[in-house]
C-alpha cells in the first residue's frame, strides 16, 4: 500500500515536476512519456532474478530490499534540480521493483484454496489502496498544508524506510513448497523459459501484458487532463487527488468483489467484462475532459482502476489455479513481468502518439483493450486441458 501511494504520487506529480524544473511545454509532454517508462527499464532483465533469490534464500529480505530502494528513488525524486536527475532517480525504481509476485507467492503457500480468488483480490486491493491515498495526501499536503512536492517525496522516503523496517522485524519467513536447487542463472533463465513454453501461461501473460499496455500508455497523461479543466496553480494537485485517488480507491474497493465474482462464475468471463469495461472508459475519458467535466472524468478513472483491478485479479486467480506446485512459485514471481514490459512499451508509445493530440494515447490503449477482448473470447471457445479455476464450469477454457 505504501508503495503504490507513492509510486502514484511520482506518476500524478511528474507533469508539474517537469514544469517546475524548467522543462517548456512544448517538450513537457514527450517528456513525461518518455520519463514514465524509464520505471521499468532496469527492473525487467532482473525480474527473474528476484524471484529465484526469493525462493532459493528469503522471500523476506526481497520484500525488505524494495522498500529499502523506495526510499532512495524517492529521496532523489525530493532533491532532483534537472530533468537528469528526475530520470536517473526514475530509472532507479527499476532495483525496487520484483516483490509484488514474491509476496503473492507466499500468499498462495498460505490461503485456503477455496477462497483463494477473494483473498488474493483483497491482496491485489492494497496496492489501488494507496493509489488513493497517494495522490488524495498530495493533494491536501500541496493546496492545504502549503507543501512543496520536494517535501511530499521526503514523506514516501520515510514511510518507505517504516516498511522495511516493518516486513524485517513483523513478519515470518514463508518457504516455497519447492526450493529451487542449482545455480540462480539457470534458474532463473528456467523459469522464464517455463513461462514462455507453457501455452496457456504464455497467453495469460500476454493478455495481462496488452491490459498493461492500455494502462501504461494513458496513465501518465490523466494529470494533464485534468490540467486542462481546472488550469494550473492552486486547486491542480487537489484535482488530480480526486480524480486519481477517487479512480483507485474505487478499484480497491469493488476489487474483491471481482474476486468473489470469478471464484463464482470462473475467471475467464469476468476477464472478458473488465478488459471491455476498461477500453469503454479509456475511450470516453479526451471528451469527458474536452467538456470540462471533472466528475465526469474521475467517473471513467474509476471505470478504468475497476476494470484493471479485476483483470489482475483474474490473471493471479488463472496462473495460481491452474500452474503445476512444482512451477507454480517460480510462475507467480514472474507474474509482473508483463507489467514491466508494458512499462517500458506503454508510455514510450504514448510519448510518439501524444504528438497527434492529447486524446490519442486513450484511444490508442481503448483499442488495445478491445482487441484482447477478442483474442479472448475467440481462445475461450477452445477447451483447455489440465486443472479448471474455481467457479469455472468442467469445460473452462483456456486464454
Amino acid at each position: 500500500m505504501v508503495e503504490g501511494a507513492s509510486v502514484n504520487q511520482v506518476f500524478v506529480l511528474l507533469p508539474a515536476e517537469l514544469s517546475s524544473i524548467g522543462v517548456p511545454d512544448s517538450e513537457r509532454l514527450t517528456f513525461i512519456g518518455v520519463f514514465s517508462s524509464l520505471l521499468f527499464v532496469l527492473g525487467l532483465p532482473l525480474v527473474p532474478l528476484w524471484g529465484v533469490w526469493a525462493d532459493k534464500y528469503s522471500r523476506k529480505a526481497v520484500i525488505a530490499r524494495s522498500a529499502l530502494v523506495e526510499a532512495v528513488v524517492f529521496a532523489g525524486m525530493a532533491l532532483a534540480r534537472e530533468p537528469w536527475q528526475v530520470a536517473l532517480s526514475l530509472l532507479l525504481i527499476g532495483f525496487q521493483l520484483g516483490n509484488t509476485g514474491v509476496m503473492l507467492a507466499a500468499i498462495r503457500d498460505v490461503a485456503p484454496g477455496a477462497r483463494l480468488g477473494t483473498i488474493i483480490a483483497i491482496f491485489g486491493a492494497a496496492g489501488p489502496i494507496g493509489f488513493a491515498v497517494g495522490p488524495a495526501l498530495a493533494g491536501v499536503l500541496i493546496d492545504g498544508a502549503h507543501w512543496s512536492i520536494p517535501m511530499v517525496f521526503w514523506l514516501s522516503s520515510a514511510l518507505s524506510i517504516g516498511t522495511a523496517l516493518l516486513v524485517t522485524f513483523g513478519t515470518h519467513e514463508i518457504r516455497p513448497e519447492v526450493v529451487p536447487q542449482g545455480r540462480v542463472l539457470t534458474l532463473a533463465f528456467g523459469a522464464v523459459r517455463g513461462v514462455l513454453q507453457d501455452r496457456a501461461v504464455r497467453s495469460i501473460f500476454a493478455i495481462y501484458g496488452a491490459a498493461f499496455i492500455a494502462t501504461q500508455m494513458s496513465r501518465p497523461y490523466i494529470p494533464v487532463l485534468v490540467e486542462t479543466i481546472v488550469g494550473r496553480g492552486p486547486g491542480l494537485a487537489s484535482s488530480i487527488g480526486l480524480v486519481a485517488g477517487t479512480a483507485a480507491l474505487g478499484g480497491a474497493l469493488l476489487s474483491p468483489l471481482g474476486g468473489a465474482l470469478g471464484d463464482r462464475v470462473g475467471f475467464r468471463p469476468v476477464l472478458i467484462a473488465a478488459l471491455a469495461t476498461g477500453a469503454v472508459a479509456l475511450a470516453v475519458m479526451p471528451a469527458a475532459a474536452g467538456a470540462g467535466g471533472l466528475g465526469e472524468l474521475a467517473v471513467a478513472a474509476v471505470l478504468l482502476a475497476l476494470a484493471i483491478a479485476a483483470v489482475g485479479a483474474m490473471v493471479f486467480g488463472l496462473l495460481a489455479t491452474e500452474v503445476p506446485a512444482e512451477r507454480r512459485s517460480a510462475t507467480l514471481n514472474l507474474v509482473y513481468l508483463p507489467l514491466y514490459a508494458a512499462g517500458i512499451v506503454g508510455p514510450a508509445v504514448g510519448g510518439v502518439v501524444v504528438t497527434a493530440g492529447l486524446g490519442a494515447p486513450f484511444y490508442l490503449a481503448a483499442a488495445v483493450l478491445a482487441a484482447a477482448v477478442v483474442v479472448v473470447a475467440l481462445r475461450s471457445r477452445t477447451r483447455a486441458p489440465g486443472a479448471r479455476a474455481p467457479g469455472a464450469p468442467a469445460t473452462s477454457v483456456e486464454t
